[in-house]
């Protein structure tokens, strides 16, 4: 194994955060590789990136083809979740530990989508797929395959940390929150993505009216894509966009995956309780006839 290239960072349970226990380390992960009551799990953006060499035993979860339905706008039923988990030799016990490509931002929208279906015994690798390889620890690029397991079949909740459009225009009128988690040019309307992607998915730019303005990415420390600590969590999250304890929060993005990320940060770092995910996001947003925009 090489030595690492990165700096030492502040161990997980010394951040301060108000359940350290949902993140592990590199460390943590390279220890339980064979633990039968573990599960890894990688989910990329770049949805070929697991094969080109991933954590020996994970397994791949595409977020395109194995979450969403393959029609209508929205995630797989609670049959084809119990398939999938059950594929991949997940039982309702089993510890899920998630880490993916861009710093996680796809191993949490798995982590969350996980949660609509009501299994939260979960984790995120901290650093993810980066850190791991700027360890220089092991990588393969066996396929890796468990016994199916019988997983149940368990209605799916979206009430709790998902919103909707309808959600959302009545959190207008209501002292809630909203944060809008995405680059600083999308947020003013000046592009419809962020600028290294093509510029398409919505009619408008702008932002949904009274939203705040905090990119995901300032959540990890951009040299090794840990978390910051909760004191830095909250220096951002509260000390400049006015968030509190027991406020009602919706996060949004584009489609909901940067948005997944803010929201673990709030929901699982510092505690929040009243965290939604929007997925619609500004793909609906942004294409809905009359539903207002600021600029």
């Amino acid at each position: 194994m090489m030595a690492s290239t990165q700096p030492s960072s502040t161990p997980i349970e010394q951040r301060g955060y108000a359940h350290p226990e949902a993140l592990v380390t590199t460390d943590w992960v390279a220890a339980h590789l064979e633990d039968p009551n573990v599960r890894i799990v990688e989910s990329d953006e770049d949805v070929i990136l697991y094969e080109t060499g991933h954590i020996p035993g994970a397994v791949k979860v595409d977020w395109h083809t194995d979450l969403n339905d393959a029609v209508q706008r929205d995630y797989v039923d609670p049959e084809a979740f119990a398939k999938l988990m059950s594929r991949l030799g997940i039982t309702p016990e089993t510890t899920v530990v998630f880490y993916g490509d861009k710093n996680n931002w796809w191993a949490t929208y798995a982590l969350w989508v996980f949660g609509l279906f009501g299994h939260d015994n979960v984790r995120i690798m901290d650093g993810g797929r980066k850190k791991w390889e700027d360890e220089g620890r092991p990588m393969t690029t066996d396929t890796s395959n468990y016994p199916a397991t019988g997983y149940p079949v368990r209605q799916r909740d979206d009430a709790r940390i998902r919103a909707f459009k309808d959600d959302v225009l009545a959190h207008l009128g209501t002292p809630g929150k909203l944060i809008d988690v995405r680059s600083p040019d999308e947020f003013a309307g000046l592009k419809l993505h962020m600028p290294e992607y093509p510029q398409e998915g919505a009619m408008r730019g702008g932002h949904i009216p009274g939203a705040k303005s905090v990119p995901w990415a300032r959540a990890v420390n951009p040299d090794t894509g840990e978390f910051k600590s909760a004191d830095e969590l909250r220096a951002i999250y509260e000390g400049e966009a006015g968030l509190r304890e027991g406020d009602d929060v919706i996060t949004y993005c584009r489609i909901g995956e940067r948005s997944s990320h803010t929201w673990f940060a709030l929901s699982y770092l510092l505690g929040y309780d009243r965290v939604r995910n929007y997925d619609g996001s500004w793909t609906e947003w942004g294409n809905s006839v009359r539903a207002p925009i600021e600029r």
